[in-house]
């Protein structure tokens, strides 16, 4: 249903589903309004992004809002984090149904109590920021266009900066390329806003996700303790230079261990730059700070993947028609190619071949063996008159971000001549186990098996 319904409040209803109320801000063919949920009553924030307008914007666009969906579903179970819930789509309409965060932009905050902070309340705001960074990057999500305005305060609490804060606005980002030759993982695209753009991207030969998001992050660092900017100029070729030279001065107040920190994020050699690992072991961030809390852990957070899994099943039935389904009705913007992302939805890997059990499980160990993995086989007697199977079990020795990564490879016999194995993970980060298929599973087997 496209048409939003008439409520006797004068009120509209998406999809019969959330009740529209006041306008919170829009963009140049979108808007966000705030929004009630009619099933759980759930104060939400939906963006209503107008299709016409998206496909007037130019042809990739429809590539732009299918990577700002798949961030966003990427990343989203992380506190500080803006989660999308849901998408919903008419013929003309797109609907991200998004977390509601009533206290605005951090930017707004820093101008209502002066403009700068002090060191404990931006290191508390910086701690957050790293940690959503850092499991940005775990799930293979590159922001790109990280600034206050994009960091909203989690609640209204008068103004004091106590409260969490939620990175939102994933339209410029980019998601992690598969492993290539040369250069076949870096990102060309010029985005990001002046101020906050890193160096190598001005440079215009290629750049590291990771590395320009840190850079970035020592901006808005910057930013917290000074209440201005690092590399400002009317001219913004000659903002461009000073940022590429990384040119800019501490103001007197600012600690030697600010100073140490803010110079290390604000390298202008990305090869050199500082890592998110040794931001979090810096000084001054650790300072005051003895048990790490959900903020500063990304690990204690499940992946998307997995916390999809722990679902009840009829919590996780759409409640309308697809959206992509709809999207893709009409020529030009078809994202349900979305569903299909190997990176997003593949949790299990299946193949076929005509090689023998024995072959098969020379090969997985080979696999193993190359990948420093543990290897335990165990034959498996099917029920009833179904013949044998066999489970190659392989675990890494090196600890992930969720612990070791353990993997199931099953045989089947289908007939004498007709094998067929089923590989998936059954420990471990998602992400790394599709490190391991693209990286060692897929290559060395495609002599022995062929994918289905």
């Amino acid at each position: 249903m496209e048409k939003k319904k008439g409520r006797p409040g004068g009120a509209a209803v998406v999809m019969g589903r959330y009740e529209l109320g006041r306008l919170l801000g829009h963009g140049t063919f979108s808007k966000v309004y705030h929004a009630r949920s009619l099933v759980s009553g759930e104060a939400v924030a939906v963006k209503v992004i107008d299709k016409e307008k998206a496909l007037l914007a130019g042809a990739g666009m429809a590539g732009q809002i299918e990577r700002e969906i798949a961030a966003m579903r990427l990343v989203g179970r992380h506190p500080n984090v803006v989660r999308l819930h849901e998408v919903m789509a008419t013929r003309t309409k797109i609907y991200f149904v998004m977390d509601l965060v009533r206290g605005g932009e951090l930017l707004a905050r820093l101008v209502a109590v002066g403009g700068r902070l002090g060191e404990a309340p931006a290191r508390r705001y910086f701690r957050q920021l790293v940690a959503a960074v850092d499991y940005c990057h775990s799930r293979g999500v590159y922001h790109r266009d990280l600034k206050p305005e994009n960091l909203l305060v989690d609640d209204d609490d008068g103004g004091n900066l106590k409260a969490w804060f939620k990175v939102s606005d994933f339209g410029l980002s980019a998601l992690r390329r598969p492993a290539g030759g040369g250069d076949g993982r870096l990102l060309h695209t010029t985005c990001g806003t002046p101020s906050y753009v890193a160096p190598e991207i001005i440079g215009n030969k290629g750049y590291d996700g990771a590395t320009a998001d840190v850079w970035s992050c020592g901006v808005i660092l910057f930013l917290l303790l000074a209440g201005h900017l690092p590399f400002f100029h009317s001219n913004l070729m000659e903002m461009y230079n000073k940022i590429t030279k990384s040119e800019f001065r501490f103001p007197d107040w600012f600690s030697l261990d600010a100073r140490s920190l803010i110079s290390r994020l604000l390298d202008p050699n990305p090869k050199t730059r500082i890592t998110i690992d040794d931001i979090i072991n810096h000084p001054w961030l650790n300072k005051g700070h003895h048990n790490p809390t959900p903020a500063t852990s990304s690990n204690n957070f499940k992946s998307i993947e997995e916390e999809e899994e722990d679902k009840p099943a009829n919590l996780m039935k759409p409640a309308s028609l697809n959206a992509f389904e709809i999207i893709s009705l009409s020529h030009g913007f078809d994202l349900s190619g979305l569903f299909c992302n190997d990176q997003i939805e593949k949790k299990q890997e299946v193949f076929v071949s005509g090689r023998t059990a024995s072959a098969i499980v020379s090969r997985l160990e080979e696999i193993a063996e190359a990948e420093e993995f543990e290897v335990e086989k165990k034959r498996k007697k099917k029920k009833q008159s179904e013949s044998e199977g066999m489970t190659v079990k392989m675990k890494g020795w090196r600890e992930g971000r969720k612990g070791r990564l353990a993997v199931d490879a099953e045989i089947l016999e289908v007939s004498p001549s007709c094998y067929v194995v089923e590989v998936k993970k059954t420990a471990g980060d998602t992400m790394e186990y599709q490190a391991f298929c693209s990286r060692g599973l897929r290559p060395s087997l495609k002599d022995v098996c062929w994918s289905t």
